[in-house]
């Protein structure tokens, strides 16, 4: 959401400036500008990006709508989630929890946590990497590099849509030069004509410049930054999952797994200490039992 209120200051302290100094807005409503520049622009991008980059542009663009989805309470949840498996897999064994990575959806311990759930890739990172460790034929270090070619392959496909979208940044600058360009053209087969008129066709050619640079620097390029931001989040949150199961495929109790996990978390939505052992050692009990217990019938 903050990223349209930007966009939508950038154009409206560009359009305030020109109003000031007594600019006619008319100038600059020039639909044959927008249509060369925004229609190469879209034909940039679908000739230099396959169909299912296309699609995580538009997964992407819609995502900075809602902003990122790696909050605290998200880490909150994540490490409770851990710490009760991890706490399940130390009393009943690896094989305890094997029912839960192998059917996810009908885990009574997973579907506590339906974000988790939703998020196909997450889910499958955390239950393949377990599954792994329940098997018992990979060391902690050949786990680690199974998921750190899980991460890797991951964070190259969700940095195509930034890049994609870096690109038709880059060139809009160069659309609105030729639109400029095409501009001049028409100008140069109007000398002959009354001075208005070529006047008039000479701003619609400045137009095309101003345009280009404007939806670059003002437009394309910050929505690219914010998708790249977002996919950083994401990868963030990966390598928390994998410091907190490496650690405990290492041997570590489940409260220091999820501490080493938290220490990983980044700061700007890293939960205290206190908060995690909080969010860890509440018990899933149901309202009833909870105020009987309250009243000293528990």
């Amino acid at each position: 959401m903050f990223s349209i209120i930007g966009i939508v200051i950038v154009f409206g302290a560009v359009l305030a400036g020109f109003l000031m100094e007594k600019g006619p807005i008319a100038v600059l409503m020039q639909p044959s500008e927008f249509i060369i520049i925004g229609g190469a622009a879209i034909g940039t991008m679908l000739a230099a990006n396959p169909m299912y980059v296309l699609k995580k542009i538009a997964h992407g663009l819609g995502g900075i709508l809602g902003g990122s989805k790696y909050s605290k309470s998200r880490y909150l949840d994540t490490l409770k989630m851990m710490f009760a498996l991890f706490n399940k897999a130390r009393k009943e064994g690896l094989n305890g929890i094997e029912t839960d990575v192998e059917e996810p959806a009908k885990s009574p311990l997973f579907t506590k946590y339906p974000a988790f759930l939703k998020n196909h890739h997450v889910r499958d990172f955390v239950c393949d990497t377990m599954r792994m460790a329940i098997t018992g034929g990979a060391s902690p270090f050949d786990v680690d590099q199974m998921m750190e070619l899980d991460m890797d392959v991951h964070h190259a496909g969700a940095t195509s849509p930034a890049a994609a979208l870096t690109t038709v940044a880059d060139a809009l600058p160069g659309l609105g030069i030729v639109a400029a360009v095409l501009g001049v053209v028409v100008t140069m087969s109007s000398l002959g004509g009354p001075p208005e008129e070529i006047g008039h066709k000479v701003a619609s050619a400045l137009v095309g410049t101003f345009l280009g640079i404007l939806l670059c620097y003002g437009m394309v390029g910050p929505l690219a930054a914010n998708l790249t931001k977002l996919v950083d989040d994401e990868h963030a949150y990966y390598h928390v999952l994998r410091v907190v199961m490496l650690a405990f495929i290492k041997g570590m109790s489940p409260i220091l797994a999820v501490e080493m996990a938290r220490r990983a978390i980044p700061e700007h939505v890293r939960p205290s200490f206190q908060e995690v052992e909080k969010a860890c050692r509440q018990r899933d009990e149901s309202p009833e039992l909870v105020a009987a217990q309250a009243n000293g019938k528990g």
